[in-house]
């Protein structure tokens, strides 16, 4: 492969360092340029509100590579100075510092943000959101024993951080404006149970409340509620959702909505230019329809997929739609993204041990749940793969091997 061509890649978190190294991996000789707002080397983002916030955790337990790992593979990481704009037609990408780097091809793995809460006293000292290291640093520092937390936003990242800050003895408080938690990802009886465990373990959960304001002198002492009442609070975490990081694309005349529109191989409107990774909008053939993904293996297996097709490969990349989400003790495993189920099947209580959950669509496996059982997760993909019909009553019996029923 030509060693005189420039890859450059827009976003050093997990996505573009794994696709880096994966331009290393299939025999790229050419210049690797990484570009990255934060100044870390990239790194995973999961344990940011789980093993990071209860441990002493730091940088050195999430990075994908030490920094020098980056020299030796001839990676020239440009950490803490992102990428101001994309002159697409030039083949161009202008700096925040004002250097303009020239490329062949082009990555972009910008990620996304967090979505803000607008209300009154959202600035105010010990309000914080979770995207990077640096924010799971100042979150860990002001969490201990006794400490009155509350949680805005009762999806995952929400609910990780309550399990956390419970561990560390903290009075958690969630606080979800739905009627039920995780609304987006999981059927209203798995929420229910979740709702359930939270609050055997000591989490406070209001669902179906709106916030009118944090309120405080200087620093947050409280979260107001839109019915007037006060939930108090010395930290306030909000975990809302995020927003895909695609001004820079648009701007560039590049296809976007909901993300960077790209096709099966990460190609954007723009034949040299790719995406992946938390910002690309791409199609799901297991899903059969668009999907902009916003998962670890997403993150990284789509990267390294795309970046092999930069370097020559001609290679679809399909997701399984696999997320998982540890919240207290009790770890979650999902696959598959459903419009529609007719029913539900549960392998197993979840009050007594591992559970499995299936989302059936006449007889069809359409999506899964494990709890604290993802020894099963492998086969249920298997079985939903293979399209065929089940009966509840097999489905159901822990005495049959689901590898069994994949086999058919």
């Amino acid at each position: 492969m030509s060693a005189d061509r420039t890859f450059v890649i827009v976003g050093a978190g997990h996505a573009g360092g794994r696709a880096a190294q994966a331009m290393r991996q299939c025999g790229f000789e050419g210049q690797i340029l990484l570009i990255g707002e934060e100044p870390h080397v990239p790194y995973e983002r999961p344990p940011l509100s789980k093993e990071l916030i209860v441990t002493d955790a730091g940088l050195e337990k999430v990075r994908l590579h030490e920094a020098a790992w980056y020299a030796e593979n001839r990676i020239d990481l440009i950490a803490g100075n992102g990428a101001a704009s994309i002159d697409a037609a030039g083949r161009r990408v202008e700096l925040a510092d004002g250097r303009a780097l020239a490329f062949d091809k082009l990555m972009l793995t910008t990620g996304a943000r967090v979505r803000r809460l607008p209300v009154p006293g959202a600035d105010l000292d010990g309000v914080f959101y979770l995207r990077t290291l640096d924010d799971s640093d100042a979150i860990k520092a002001r969490i201990s024993s006794g400490t009155e937390v509350a949680v805005i936003g009762g999806g995952f990242i929400g609910l990780e951080i309550a399990g956390s800050a419970a561990k560390l003895g903290a009075k958690v408080t969630v606080l979800e404006a739905a009627d039920r938690m995780m609304g987006r990802s999981v059927a209203p009886e798995v929420a229910d149970w979740f709702a359930r465990m939270h609050r055997d373990r000591g989490v406070d959960l209001h669902l179906g409340v709106t916030v009118g304001a944090l309120e405080g002198t200087g620093a947050v002492n409280g979260v107001r509620l839109s019915n007037g009442s006060m939930v108090p609070a010395e930290v306030v975490v909000i975990g809302i959702g995020i927003l895909p990081n695609v001004e820079i694309a648009g701007a560039a005349g590049l296809a976007v909505d909901n993300g960077i529109v790209v096709d099966d191989r990460g190609r954007t409107s723009h034949p040299d230019i790719y995406a992946a990774g938390d910002v690309a909008n791409q199609p799901n053939a297991f899903a059969g329809r668009r999907l902009r993904l916003e998962s670890y293996q997403n993150a990284q297996d789509q990267a390294a997929a795309v970046a092999r097709n930069l370097c020559g490969a001609d290679e679809a990349y399909e997701d399984s739609l696999w997320v998982w989400s540890d919240q207290h003790d009790v770890n979650l495993q999902m696959t598959g993204a459903p419009e529609h189920w007719d029913r539900l099947v549960w392998r197993g209580n979840p009050d007594d041990g591992p559970a499995t959950v299936f989302y059936l669509a006449d007889g069809k496996i359409v999506a899964v749940n494990t709890l604290n059982n993802g020894r099963e997760m492998r086969p249920s993909q298997m079985m939903m793969r293979g399209g065929k019909a089940f009966e509840a009553e097999a489905l159901a019996d822990t005495s049959v091997k689901l590898l069994k029923l994949a086999r058919g």
